[in-house]
């Protein structure tokens, strides 16, 4: 058999950091795991080829040569999706559909031959056991959940790993809580399910053998999910490994804000080479907390939980929503001082969305709320249901929190207010890439010459220099950061 795994492309957005990739030159963030883990488990005797639309164009001869064409994909690749369908069908390829778009809403895509849902550790074997016997169903489906401590190691041969600025793994799949608006428990369950170390070790050796040598994201939904795991096994294990390999890699990660309230964990994770994380602050407002249920985020001071972290020299982004039924017009504002205060400079902000598998799109189906399918881009200002304030007001309000936010200026001074105060702990000497060098001569060109806030920049670089020196790399990433955004959000206001 001949199989082409095939991804389709993300529009621009908040996350692609499509502007500030190019001065890196890399084509995207990371590549696609679930497919390079699905093609490992493929017999060995297939031949497989990989297409990402992110990073390269999809030819005619690649479907051509398929005997099956397999995708998968998330909601907001969707446009991409039915492109490469419109494609595959032109030239009667046989398409194989897998993945979070599919699994909660494969009655939509008529013209696709086959469905491995849910997770492929279960379903995909099915599939090929049908195939062997030539009886193929359409839908393969399933009500369990894999023991991923059985999952293959992902097939990075076939990326082609120079276009990508970070390469991933996964430590664990579910979430032990329960956002109202969140899909990730349907699809995966509430257990935190584990890898062994043995498993997330090996996968590091393998990236490292490579030959590569920047960043590394555990694409975990939260990665602390299971802290004893965590402190008594894995990452005592990945501190002796990067010790040994003489710390290789950068670790990223998304976690729950709670985190903060264990710093032998924190400190763990920064000796073991983690970086940064992103959590999922999503309000302010109590009442809203209450509402969508997140309950990990209630009865604490949101800014100090994300300070210790940030003290103990773990950069914090976060994640944040208005359009919940409980905001008033004061989140706007709320949501711009809790951004400032607490030095988080890369802040998603968008518009509440009701994914089709969550509590909140049954809630306001019954309702009677529901108005059409999310996007899957929810900094895009739009709404797939009818929200409880008046919709003029709350994009108004959502507009204006960019607005706030990402204004040049007003960036610049919270990239600087950061910087002065966050020391990491544990420095390790890192070597200045030729990547790094030509990044910065081009920052210098588009930011410091061309881009109308360039007094900030330079107010930045110099401070730099000059006082920090060691945040310098850091100023510089930040000032580029900074460009993505407003490109993005240019379109949007």
């Amino acid at each position: 058999m001949k199989v082409l795994l095939l991804f389709p492309k993300y529009p621009d957005t908040f996350w692609s950091f499509k502007h500030a990739l190019k001065f890196i030159s890399k084509k995207a963030v990371n590549p696609p795991l679930g497919l390079i883990t699905v093609s490992s488990l493929l017999p060995e005797t297939w031949e497989k080829k990989m297409v990402d639309l992110n990073v390269e164009s999809l030819r005619p001869k690649d479907i051509i040569w398929a005997d099956f064409v397999f995708i998968s994909a998330m909601n907001i690749q969707l446009k991409s999706v039915f492109d490469i369908i419109w494609e595959c069908k032109k030239l009667n390829a046989k398409i194989v559909a897998g993945g979070p778009l599919f699994t909660a809403e494969h009655l939509r895509f008529t013209k696709i031959d086959h469905f491995v849902l849910n997770e492929a550790e279960i379903t995909l074997p099915k599939f090929l056991n049908d195939l062997q016997k030539g009886e193929l169903k359409r839908v393969y489906k399933t009500n369990e959940y894999a023991k991923i401590e059985y999952s293959p190691l992902p097939d990075y041969s076939l990326i082609k790993q120079k276009k990508y600025s970070s390469l991933n793994i996964q430590f664990t799949r579910g979430c032990p809580f329960s956002c109202e608006f969140c899909d990730i428990t349907a699809l995966l369950g509430h257990k935190v399910r584990t890898k062994t170390s043995g498993q997330i070790i090996s996968e590091l050796e393998n990236i490292y053998d490579s030959g590569w040598r920047r960043n590394v994201f555990f694409v975990d939904d939260n990665f602390i999910g299971n802290k004893k795991i965590l402190k008594n096994d894995l990452l005592p294990k990945v501190v002796d490994w990067m010790e040994s390999k003489n710390h290789p890699f950068s670790f990223s990660t998304e976690v729950s804000i709670d985190l903060a309230d264990d710093k032998e964990l924190i400190d763990l994770m920064v000796c073991a080479g983690f970086e940064s994380v992103f959590i999922g602050i999503e309000t302010t407002e109590d009442e809203c907390l209450t509402e969508c249920n997140k309950i990990q985020n209630k009865n604490r001071s949101l800014v100090q939980s994300i300070r210790i972290i940030q003290d103990h020299g773990i950069e914090v982004s976060g994640g944040f929503i208005v359009g919940f039924d409980n905001d008033s017009k004061r989140v706007f504002q709320n949501q711009i001082d809790f951004i400032e205060k607490s030095g988080i400079i890369s802040a998603m902000v968008g518009l509440l969305n009701a994914p089709r598998k969550t509590r909140l799109y049954k809630r306001l189906k019954n309702e009677g709320r529901i108005i059409q399918e999310i996007s899957g881009d929810n900094t895009d200002y739009t709404l797939n249901f009818i929200p409880k304030m008046n919709k003029g007001e709350l994009i108004s309000g959502y507009k204006n929190i960019l607005k706030q936010i990402y204004s040049g200026k007003s960036y610049y001074k919270r990239v600087l207010d950061f910087l002065k105060r966050f020391q990491p702990t544990i420095k390790y000497k890192k070597k200045i890439s030729f990547s790094i060098i030509i990044a910065f001569l081009k920052s210098v060109v588009i930011l410091g010459i061309v881009d109308k806030f360039r007094a900030s920049y330079w107010n930045l670089v110099f401070w730099s220099l000059f006082k920090r020196p060691q945040a310098f790399i850091k100023a510089i990433t930040y000032s580029i950061y900074g460009y993505h955004f407003r490109k993005i959000f240019k379109e949007v206001l």
